[in-house]
């Protein structure tokens, strides 16, 4: 007549917990998963949403968003957020775009510029923080201001058209996987082997992990932090690009649209806004979920604030889970510690 109940002192309740606590405590296996079930629904939803059409159209918008996570997830892992997003990735269409057309720039060193440009942007974030100890969001969003105060003054409110090279290049595919698709997928799987395999990766993870204790061991603090800003700059330029040459004339402050997606992309790939860990490959699988999410909700007619507003909404319900779920977790050691000792005192 009543529901069994699992003994969180049991070997089922241990395991329970600890399913719980893997799923909803910051691990990278939900999105994973959650990606595969938005997939599988998709086509009950919006039949046709996975058409070849559907998926190339999706794709390289994916790929933009990827590369942009990647340099949010760095400033991230820095215990750190970058607001300069909208600015970053609009003053590096802007500079691929107006270096050539305006300039006269030859094509390589527009390409050039949109990378290392916003790559310098992001060093002076990371050395005011670092050396000026001003808190990050402050910087950031000073340095956004910035960026698109210069993209207007160099662009004199007119927005100028990818070059053809960049278009034909971004627009085109090798076999059937798009080319922009080609280039996050690189940005991500050599950004995860430096990550995870090189010493510089390690000692930025040390760093994200313990200021103190990575300056104990000798570690140089402040240029790793700085390190991450400006690598984070380069990839807001890189996706700037990408996302240029694709849609052949962005407007000239797109970049407003990618701020909080960055922002989710990161937190459901499994890095935690407290610093450590960075989850390269799924804030890649993160992105690819957000944007198939996104063009579902597009085909069963929401508007894009309320795609917003589903991004909000799943970016607060993840931070929640992950806040409340050590808690229960750790009543539930807790209390089993407490029984533990009760029964030996019998």
């Amino acid at each position: 007549m009543f529901a069994k109940t699992t003994d969180p002192n049991s070997p089922a309740g241990m395991k329970m917990e600890s399913l719980w606590r893997r799923i909803f405590g910051g691990s990278s296996a939900p999105i994973w998963i959650a990606t595969v079930v938005l997939f599988a629904v998709s086509p009950l939803v919006a039949p046709g949403s996975l058409k070849a059409s559907a998926l190339l159209g999706m794709l390289p918008f994916a790929a933009v968003l990827a590369v942009a996570a990647v340099g949010q997830m760095l400033v991230i892992q820095q215990r750190g957020l970058d607001l300069s997003v909208p600015g970053m990735m609009a003053f590096g269409a802007a500079l691929v775009t107006g270096l050539s057309q305006w300039y006269g720039w030859p094509l390589w060193a527009a390409i050039a510029g949109a990378i290392i440009f916003p790559g310098i942007a992001g060093l002076i974030n990371g050395i005011i923080v670092t050396r000026f100890g001003v808190m990050p969001l402050v910087v950031t969003l000073g340095m956004n201001a910035l960026l698109l105060g210069t993209v207007f003054a160099l662009s004199n409110g007119t927005p100028a058209g990818a070059p053809q090279e960049v278009a034909d290049f971004t627009k085109g595919s090798v076999g059937v996987v798009p080319n922009a698709l080609i280039i996050a997928v690189v940005v991500i799987v050599v950004g995860g082997f430096i990550a995870q395999r090189s010493i510089v990766g390690r000692k930025l993870t040390a760093v994200g992990v313990s200021e103190r204790a990575a300056a104990a061991v000798g570690f140089r603090v402040g240029l790793y932090q700085t390190m991450a800003y400006a690598l984070a700059g380069a990839a807001f330029g890189i996706a700037a690009i990408l996302y240029a040459g694709y849609v052949t004339t962005p407007p000239l402050f797109f970049g407003d649209k990618y701020l909080l997606p960055t922002i989710t992309a990161v937190v459901l790939g499994g890095t935690a806004l407290t610093g450590g860990r960075a989850a390269m490959i799924s804030t890649g699988v993160a992105a690819l979920f957000l944007t198939q999410l996104g063009q579902l909700l597009r085909a069963v007619g929401w508007q894009e604030s309320f795609q917003l507003i589903a991004q909000s909404v799943v970016l607060l319900i993840v931070i929640l889970l992950r806040a409340v779920i050590p808690m229960i977790s750790r009543a539930i050691r807790a209390r089993r510690a407490s029984g533990q000792s009760q029964a030996a005192s019998v």
